[in-house]
């Protein structure tokens, strides 16, 4: 028999050739996740660096090491009390 003349599963070479509408989405979402993630660091680590860090040297005095914790910390509480009001709000 030749390969014309038998029967050919199209319908699972095509699905496993195109990913599907679920898949797509979910790899959108995980890049939006990840673009998010940057720049959330990004702001953190501009926003606290710019009002903590006096003297950029070779390494952190304890001041500015505090500094940047407590900055990063409250930067990351405030980003969720913004998130939680913002996500269980009726819409």
């Amino acid at each position: 028999m030749d390969p014309f003349s038998s029967p050919s599963p199209l319908g699972s070479s095509s699905e496993q050739a195109a990913p599907s509408a679920e898949a797509l989405m979910d790899q959108l979402k995980n890049q939006l996740a990840q673009a998010y993630a940057e720049e959330f660091f990004e702001t953190i680590r501009s926003k606290c660096f710019a009002k903590c860090i006096t003297k950029p040297g070779t390494s952190l005095s304890g001041s500015e090491s505090s500094c940047i914790s407590r900055c990063v910390d409250r930067y990351i509480e405030a980003t969720g009390i913004i998130s939680r009001a913002l996500f269980s709000s009726p819409r």
